[in-house]
This record gives C-alpha cells, sequence and structure tokens, in this order.
C-alpha cells in the first residue's frame, strides 16, 4: 500500500499521464477540483471510486485521502482553492457536469495560473459562479466494507460481463442472497443490480477511452446487443458512446 502523502497546497496546473498511470494516494489542505481535458480520470478514496469524462469535473474537498487514475492518455486541469473559499460546503467528493462556458473557464483559468493580470480575478470569480451552480451528477461507485460484500464485488470487477445471479455468486462467496441483498442496500445505498449496471457503465467508461470499439465495448461490459448499451449509456452521461468517443 503506497504511503498516503501531504501535499499541503493544492496545485492549480495542468499535468499529462499515461495510459494507466496514476498518481498514489495524498491529501491537501486546501480544496481542489479536478478536470480531465482528455481521456477519463478516476478518483478513489476509502468511500468509493468517482468517475469523470471530459463532460464531468470531480470536486475534492480538502482533508480528503484520494489516489488518481488515468483511463485513456489524461490531460488533467486542476484547480486549487484555498479551505476559506468554498463555493459548494460539501463533506465528500462530488462530479459536477461541464458545460462548454466552464470548460473553458477552468482551461483558461489554469493556463494563467501565477499571472498577476488582473482579468484572472475577474475569471475566477466567474469560475466560481460556474462551480456553484453546476448539476450534481451521482456517478459514484461505492465501495463495500463487509468482507462477504466485498468479495462478490470483486468477482464483478474482475469480469463486469459476469451474467449470475446474485444467488449463484453468493453461492461461490458462501452468503445467502438475501443477506447480499440488504447488505448492498445498506452499505452501498443500491440494489444488486443498480450496482452491477454501474460498475458496467464506468468499465465502459474505461475501456472508450482506450480506444476499443464501442460494439466490443458492448459484451465486454455483458450487454446482449450494442443498440441496448447504448440506450443505457445515452440515458446515464446524455450522449451516445459514439459521440464521447469523438469528444475526447
Amino acid at each position: 500500500m503506497p504511503e498516503v502523502r501531504h501535499i499541503p497546497r493544492a496545485p492549480v496546473r495542468t499535468r499529462t499521464l499515461r495510459v494507466g498511470e496514476s498518481i498514489d494516494p495524498h491529501w491537501h489542505d486546501d480544496h481542489h477540483l479536478v478536470y480531465a481535458g482528455a481521456g477519463v480520470v478516476a478518483v478513489t478514496t476509502d468511500a468509493g471510486t468517482w468517475f469523470a469524462p471530459g463532460t464531468r469535473a470531480i470536486w475534492v474537498p480538502a482533508g480528503c485521502v484520494h489516489a488518481h487514475r488515468a483511463h485513456g492518455a489524461l490531460e488533467l486541469h486542476f484547480v486549487g482553492l484555498p479551505v476559506a473559499e468554498d463555493p459548494l460546503g460539501l463533506a465528500g467528493p462530488t462530479v459536477l457536469s461541464v458545460g462548454p462556458l466552464l470548460r473553458e473557464l477552468i482551461i483558461e483559468y489554469v493556463r494563467g495560473a501565477g499571472d498577476e493580470r488582473p482579468e484572472l480575478d475577474r475569471l475566477r470569480a466567474v469560475l466560481f459562479d460556474q462551480v456553484r451552480v453546476a448539476p450534481r451528477q451521482e456517478v459514484q461507485l461505492p465501495a463495500p466494507h463487509d468482507p462477504r460484500l466485498r468479495a462478490v464485488c470483486d468477482l464483478l470487477r474482475a469480469d463486469p460481463a459476469d451474467p449470475r445471479s446474485l444467488a449463484a455468486l453468493g453461492r461461490e462467496v458462501g452468503a445467502a442472497e438475501r443477506t447480499l441483498s440488504r447488505l448492498f442496500r445498506r452499505e452501498l445505498g443500491m440494489t444488486f443490480p443498480q450496482w452491477r449496471t454501474r460498475l458496467r457503465l464506468y468499465t465502459a467508461l474505461q475501456v472508450l477511452a482506450d480506444g476499443v470499439p464501442v460494439t466490443a465495448v458492448a459484451h465486454r461490459c455483458g450487454w446482449a446487443s450494442t443498440s441496448a448499451f447504448i440506450d443505457v449509456f445515452r440515458r446515464a452521461f446524455g450522449h451516445t458512446p459514439g459521440s464521447h468517443v469523438r469528444r475526447d
């Protein structure tokens, strides 16, 4: 397990990560916003993993231990904010929708970091306003703690296309279906089918970022047909898998 680093100041900068490259667990005294201009970024804490393609950004509050991982070639824009400047007032990470205006504000503000130009102060104020009103997205994949539930989730993480029922998975890990169903609701706040669908969607984001064709992604992630995959993906992210690839 990597050592958790304390990096007091959250940076305001752009950093590129190669496919599969990661940033080890660390925490800041500052809040910060993480935006992937290209690729998909995953931010992981003890509570779970948040995923963000180019239409999303991840807000990480001060003091939160987290790690980053790149899916696809990643261009990360970090916006560090002093703890006293908190436009959201959240205790944990969240994912925000990023429209064209917020995207350009993030990129331009990071590009000008360190300059003393007066217009950067105005840019910062507008950026804060846009962050404050950005719609929040339920795109966390929560992490289980009970060892029986964790064993089931690990089986599905290893093979998201695994079609087995909760009862069948329970027999493999030595837990009753009713017990596991209760644990999914209590620990993860969702049903087993909801968690598995969310896992498959986030796996699809990662695989699409690696350049895998849409049809292959659909089958690798467990959808019976490409059209079913496209429909679920569109409802979750607001655009089709094909247009998602073109955005990146």
